[in-house]
């Protein structure tokens, strides 16, 4: 199993990169998380990795830290996390909102993140309560989210709104947060309007 890639960065997007280890390209999907942290196109890039094998197909899931792999790890192990939800969840919120949602039982944060009903919720609390203590203590994962230079003009928008579906919402809400913080003075950079595009949905 791919556990590492190191190698240049190919492509990169929301929920995407292509990363190039010795003439080979590796198609891996991110959190938002991860995204934030990656250089620019053609920089050198390392990443934690969990393989996915299914009948049909392997798929790379890519992560810049040891525990934010090892927290998507532990979402996926409880029933009703699937591998890309559990990516989702990762994209919906950091590391560190996570881990506090369920070790203070905070339902209703876990369930404003698309995918996650009432539920696979519960289930999150009772399973992980425990099991997140040994990662809460960990470097902040909000907190070192470096400002990743945007990409202007009409493709921020594209990639936001990609982003933002990808993750399960709806296209037409989606399009409407997007446009409410344009129309706030968000800045035309696919991190900032991510961010607060989400911060819209969530309410």
């Amino acid at each position: 199993m791919i556990a590492f890639l190191s190698g240049k960065l190919l492509e990169k997007h929301a929920n995407s990169v292509i990363v190039d280890v010795g003439g080979v390209g590796y198609e891996v999907s991110i959190p938002l998380s991860t995204f934030y942290e990656l250089g620019e196109v053609g920089s050198e890039v390392q990443l934690r990795i969990y393989t996915n094998v299914r009948e049909d197909a392997i798929q790379l899931f890519g992560f810049k830290t040891v525990r934010e792999r090892e927290l998507y790890l532990k979402l996926i192990s409880v029933q009703g996390i699937g591998a890309r939800s559990g990516i989702a969840m990762l994209s919906g919120m950091n590391a560190d909102e996570i881990i506090a949602a369920i070790r203070t039982e905070n339902l209703a944060k876990l369930t404003a993140i698309p995918g996650v009903g009432r539920k696979t919720a519960e289930r999150l609390v009772i399973e992980l309560r425990d099991k997140v203590s040994d990662l809460a203590d960990g470097v902040s994962a909000g907190a070192s989210m470096q400002a990743v230079a945007g990409v202007g003009g009409d493709g921020v928008v594209d990639d936001t709104l990609s982003a933002l579906v990808n993750l399960g919402y709806q296209k037409n809400a989606a399009e409407k947060a997007i446009q409410r913080s344009l129309q706030d003075g968000v800045e035309a950079n696919v991190k900032k309007l991510l961010k607060a595009s989400l911060q819209r949905l969530a309410k």
